[in-house]
This record gives structure tokens, C-alpha cells and sequence, in this order.
């Protein structure tokens, strides 16, 4: 009867892996694209994304659009779910319209149902609308960030003690209802996966954790693997960004307010310190996951993404959150292993992170009628170049275009144009914009902005202050 058993669920298997590929997207928070040891960032440990460089193709260039809100990752996020760019996304969240499209099954989630998958979530959602009602199964929705306290803004002052300890359950924060945040998505990820086993479905699994959000908490065990000699000060570092209060990142902005102004390289040192602990520490829940992934015999029919819903300064010019057009706050990882895709690659053509639904669409064979976003398998079959150009905004403050390895960003209340030929200055700390020798460059990438914000929504009147810009 075993045998006969084993017989049945093998070849319930086989006509599943016959017909559709399973796919795991892993989403972790905040995580800058300079984060993955396996990438050349030797600061951290990540055996486990380790691991998936190895096994796929790493999208070097991969980018969130930018932001309507001050919590960029709402944005990112319904972004994701919707497949509408920025400001449409937006329009439907601000309109409070996220249900009507979850009514019209028109969300992520529900065109994989569609398709014939079986869909489970857990961890940080951050969209309006009831990820319960979108998922066949969930588990342990959470909020935007773990609850934190006063008591973890502002630090470490100048010889002062700190006041704070990422590792002391008596914070709250990831640790509030007595496990961490990032075990418990572990738990609930490796749990769908032996129930999955059984069905004859394959499976679309949305496995969000809300690390390496802050309060970036994590056990002592990860935090004591990064001694403040260890961590390196960024070269971009600043002790104050010169326009942070006219783009809308001064003190009173909840990520900004983490750390002393002005910034201190012991400062930036202990933030970091918590930032590499707590993604090594997610590291080992993604290692659980691949581990159980591959223990139930899916692992060959699976499809793993894995990214983030944007980057982090942490100590970058002076800043500390997300919500600037400098690559470490625009730029995330972006991982992708699967049947046929090539071992150990990378590609630089530049995406948009939310290209991983369209993808997972592709892959399932569902409908993508209204999806903004473009597949990336052509990419990774070889075929295209992926993006002109990319397109960054945050609020009415900034606005940024990426082309040919040059980057133009934009402050309109301040007025103020910088310019990064990222080609030769992967850390934009030489702005040229001020340079004669540079103004045709200016004016051609200020008209590829233009034809940007219309083909995006995007009502801004950039010309109104930059009319020096127009060609």
C-alpha cells in the first residue's frame, strides 16, 4: 500500500510539473542591493542568497519607481500587486480603490488563482485591501513595521550610552509575541510547503518579511558576528545631505530621525551593525525555506525569486532612509533561479523590481491585461535589452532618470540639479551638473525625464523651474 501510495503522489507530481512551474517569491524590507556577500559586499554574511547567486541570474540594475508617499514601500507594494506604475498605483490607493480591484480579481494573487495555482501568504502586506480575501491560504499578516518606541530614535548620541539593544525582547518590535517576526515567516513558509506536497496544484507562494525594516532586531548571536570593527563607514558618507529639508529628508522624517543629525561615523557604524544582523539573520530563515523547498521534491519544477521593495541609505550622503533617487535607496537585489535559467549569471539591463509579477504571469501562463510591467524571461532567455531608461520620483521633491550610465536627479522646491555618471562614479559623489561641458548632456536627459512623466501620469511641471533644462 505504500509503495502504491508513494506511486499516486509521484505521479500526481509529475502531471503537475508537466503543466505549470511552482513559484516561491521571497520580499525581504528596506534591503539595499549592496547586501549580498556572493555580490562583492564582504560587510555581511548571506550564505543563503549565497546560495541562490549561485543556482540563477542576478539582475544587477533592478528599481523601484519611487514613491507618492513618505512610506515608499506602500508604494512599492501596490505597485507590485496592482502591475500599475507609480502614479496609477498610486491614484488606486489614494482612491481607495485597492478593493475594487481585488473585487475584480484583477490583484497578483488572484490572476495566479486563475491560473490554476494554489496561493499562500505570509508576513508584511502593506496594501489596502485583506490579504486574507486574496490568498487561498495565509498566515500571520502583518502591518508595515513592528511597533517601536522612542527609545530607538536618535541613537547612539556622542558619549552617551545607548539606550537601545537590537537583541532585548523587551523592546517589542520583531520580538512582540515571543518568537521573531523572521522565524515566524520561516515557520509558516515551511509549513505550506509540506502541505503543498500534497496537493495536485502547483503552488504560487508570497513569503514577505518585514526585515531588515527597522527596529532592526535580531538574536545576539547575529549582532555579535559584526563588531563595530568590522563595519565600514560608506565612502559616499556625509555628516548632513546640503538639500535634505527641500527634498522632504530632514529630521522630522520618521526614517532620518533614527540617528543623530549631525551624522557620526560611530553612528552610522551601529546602524549598520543591526542592518547586516538582522538580514544574516533572515538569511537563515530563506536557508530553512530552500532547505525544506528542496526536501519535498519540488525544488527542480520551482521558480524562486527573491528582491526588495527598495533600498536603504543607512549612512549614504548623510541619509538613512529610502526616500531619495540615490541607487542604494532606488536599487535592490534581484534573484531569480529556475528551470533552464543560467547558473551563476548576471545581466545589467536595467528592470523595474515589480517586473516579478509580470514575470510569475508569464511563467503561469496567466492574464496580464493591464499589467504595466514587463516579463524579465525574455532577458533571461537572451533576448532584448530591457529598459531605456528608468524613472524615479519621490513625492513633488524629487525626480530622477537613469540613462546610458548617467543620472539626472531633480529638486524642484530647492531648485537644484546633480548629475552622476554612474558608469564612472558608482557612489554619485561627483556632480557635475554645474559643469559648461555637461549642459547638452543635461538638456537631453531633462527631455527623456519629460517623456517619462507623460508616459507615467506624472503632472509635475518640471519645466516651470528648470526652464534652462528645455532643448
Amino acid at each position: 500500500m505504500r509503495l502504491l501510495f508513494l506511486f499516486a503522489l509521484a505521479a500526481s507530481v509529475s502531471l503537475r510539473a508537466a503543466d505549470k512551474p511552482n513559484i516561491l517569491f521571497l520580499f525581504a524590507d528596506d534591503q539595499c542591493h549592496e547586501t549580498i556577500r556572493a555580490l562583492g559586499h564582504t560587510d555581511i554574511d548571506t550564505p543563503n542568497l549565497d546560495r541562490l547567486v549561485a543556482r540563477g541570474t542576478t539582475f544587477t540594475h533592478a528599481y523601484n519607481m519611487g514613491s507618492w508617499s513618505g512610506a515608499v514601500c506602500v508604494a512599492s507594494r501596490t505597485m507590485l500587486v496592482t502591475g500599475r506604475t507609480v502614479w496609477r498605483a498610486g491614484a488606486i490607493y489614494e482612491g481607495k480603490n485597492t478593493d475594487l480591484e481585488r473585487e475584480a480579481g484583477r490583484l497578483w494573487p488572484q490572476r495566479m488563482a486563475k491560473a490554476g495555482y494554489e496561493t499562500f501568504f505570509t508576513g508584511k502586506w502593506h496594501i489596502k485591501t485583506d490579504a486574507a480575501k486574496c490568498f487561498d491560504h495565509s498566515a500571520n499578516i502583518r502591518g508595515g513595521m513592528p511597533k517601536d518606541g522612542t527609545v530607538g530614535y536618535n541613537r547612539p548620541l556622542p558619549g552617551q550610552p545607548d539606550p537601545w539593544s537590537p537583541s532585548d525582547p523587551q523592546f517589542g518590535g520583531f520580538w512582540q509575541g515571543g518568537k521573531h517576526w523572521s522565524e515566524v515567516v520561516g515557520d509558516d513558509a515551511v509549513g505550506f510547503l509540506g502541505q503543498a506536497a500534497k496537493s495536485e496544484k502547483p503552488f504560487f507562494m508570497y513569503i514577505a518579511f518585514n526585515a531588515p525594516h527597522d527596529p532592526r532586531q535580531s538574536p545576539k548571536e547575529y549582532v555579535d558576528r559584526y563588531p563595530l570593527d568590522r563595519i565600514g563607514v560608506p565612502e559616499s558618507f556625509l555628516p548632513e545631505y546640503p538639500h535634505k529639508d527641500t527634498i522632504g529628508c530632514g529630521p522630522g522624517l520618521r526614517d532620518e530621525k533614527l540617528a543623530p543629525f549631525p551624522r557620526d561615523e560611530h553612528a552610522v557604524r551601529v546602524h549598520r551593525q543591526e542592518y547586516y544582523a538582522i538580514i544574516t539573520h533572515m538569511d537563515a530563515q530563506i536557508g530553512r525555506i530552500l532547505d525544506e523547498l528542496e526536501a519535498s521534491g519540488e525544488a527542480e519544477n520551482t521558480w524562486i525569486f527573491f528582491t526588495a521593495d527598495h533600498g536603504l541609505a543607512v549612512g549614504h550622503h548623510g541619509l538613512f532612509g529610502k526616500q531619495n533617487m540615490y541607487d542604494h535607496s532606488l536599487r535592490v537585489p534581484f534573484l531569480v533561479s529556475g528551470p533552464g535559467v543560467k547558473a551563476g549569471a548576471k545581466i545589467d539591463a536595467p528592470i523595474y523590481l515589480q517586473s516579478v509579477m509580470a514575470t510569475a504571469l508569464d511563467l503561469a501562463g496567466a492574464d496580464r491585461e493591464g499589467v504595466e510591467f514587463a516579463s524579465v524571461r525574455p532577458l533571461l532567455e537572451g533576448e532584448g535589452n530591457g529598459m531605456d531608461s528608468v524613472y524615479g520620483a519621490y513625492l513633488d521633491l524629487q525626480r530622477a532618470v537613469i540613462d546610458d550610465g548617467w543620472k539626472l536627479i531633480l529638486y524642484p522646491k530647492a531648485k537644484v540639479a546633480r548629475l552622476y555618471h554612474l558608469a564612472e562614479d558608482t557612489q554619485e559623489m561627483r556632480d557635475l551638473a554645474a559643469e559648461p561641458a555637461q549642459a547638452e548632456r543635461k538638456k537631453a536627459l531633462f527631455a527623456k525625464l519629460r517623456g517619462l512623466q507623460a508616459e507615467f501620469d506624472d503632472t509635475l511641471d518640471l519645466e516651470a523651474v528648470f526652464p534652462e533644462l528645455k532643448g
